[in-house]
């Protein structure tokens, strides 16, 4: 594999309780073109660390000796000085009930074990991408755009949220589910939908049906961010009707470029 450099600068926090496997990833890391890469056994120290002098992006294994990584990752999103922080889960676990909050929370990547040098190349360029600048919008396409959001994860919103905003997107309406959206597509006017699949009491395929067939505004743009990997759910949600699907953990320029091709269409 031809390997493209990274920026000299990168800083990489690990978290990995195995001596063994951080020695790996660090080795691994270095081949890569990381040259600041500080490795720490336990969640806590970790997080002490970040706060003293914050990395470009922490690295961390799901199951550490003090917390879970994803209990890392959210002491992390409730920091002021670490909740843009990109993250990066490394984890053997397949569960989706275990991964999804770490999806949830706007995960850079999550990269299973064993993982190659490939797959750790693409996850630090997703971090790259994380700390660019964004990308400049046309203001007339998106000044006066209302987005609605519709995530049982308040930590989903939150994140999706700061993307629009990024975007220039400043009118954004929230809600729990699609039981809750439902009202306020009844009494307002939006130019885009953003939904997750799980969730409970309607999810995003029956809110998708719902907007398709009975909502006044059925030919409303509607994307769906979602960690759901049962093709057979996902293929009955594009047959309902959505405008596009991305999976979550979802790159920023990924999402940026879907809204704008669904609001051109």
């Amino acid at each position: 594999m031809a390997i493209s450099p990274l920026p000299d600068s990168l800083d990489i926090l690990l978290v990995e309780p195995s001596a063994m496997q951080a020695q790996l990833t660090l080795h691994m890391l270095m081949q890569l073109g990381v040259r600041d890469a500080r490795h720490f056994g336990e969640a806590r120290v970790a997080l002490a660390e970040m706060r003293r002098a914050p990395p470009d992006a922490a690295i961390s294994s799901l199951y550490l000796p003090d917390m879970t990584g994803t209990e890392l990752v959210a002491a992390m999103r409730a920091d002021p000085a670490l909740e843009w922080t990109p993250f990066i889960l490394v984890s053997s676990e397949t569960r989706p009930q275990v991964l999804d909050p770490v999806r949830q929370s706007g995960a850079c990547c999550v990269i299973a074990k064993p993982f190659t040098a490939e797959q750790m190349l693409r996850a630090l360029y997703a971090v790259v991408e994380r700390l660019s600048e964004a990308q400049p919008v046309d203001a007339e396409e998106v000044e006066h755009l209302k987005v609605l959001v519709v995530d049982d994860s308040a930590t989903s919103r939150h994140y999706v949220r700061h993307l629009l905003e990024e975007m220039g997107i400043t009118y954004v309406i929230e809600a729990e589910n699609g039981r809750q959206a439902v009202p306020i597509l009844a009494e307002t006017m939006v130019d885009f939908v953003l939904t997750d699949y799980n969730m409970p009491e309607m999810d995003g395929r029956a809110l998708v049906e719902y907007i398709r067939t009975q909502s006044w505004q059925s030919e409303v743009p509607i994307l769906m961010l979602t960690s759901e990997n049962n093709r057979g759910r996902l293929a009955a949600v594009e047959k309902a009707g959505v405008s596009a699907i991305c999976d979550k953990p979802f790159e920023r320029d990924n999402i940026r470029e879907l809204i704008l091709r669904a609001l051109r269409q």
